[in-house]
């Protein structure tokens, strides 16, 4: 325990470090963008990506100025 006395002294009193606040102020961020990122996910899992099955291959449904554009698909629960 003594060999540690002379590194006690070299502590610059003037130097400021986050300490104990810090570290809890960095912990509740990253619980919160943990939360976050939760949420996110299980958003992103309700959202459906399919588009609706175009009868033209080369033009969407209101390019060509032909027909009208399919109405979209009802989500599913």
């Amino acid at each position: 325990m003594t060999h540690l006395v002379p590194l006690a002294k070299e502590v610059d009193d003037d130097k400021v470090t986050p300490g104990v606040l810090g570290f809890i102020v960095f912990a509740v961020m990253a619980v919160a963008v943990w939360g976050l990122m939760k949420s996110m996910n299980k958003h992103m899992r309700k959202v459906d990506f399919k588009e609706p099955a175009d009868s033209s291959a080369g033009a969407p449904a209101g390019a060509s100025g032909e027909g009208k554009p399919s109405a979209p698909e009802p989500r599913k629960n």
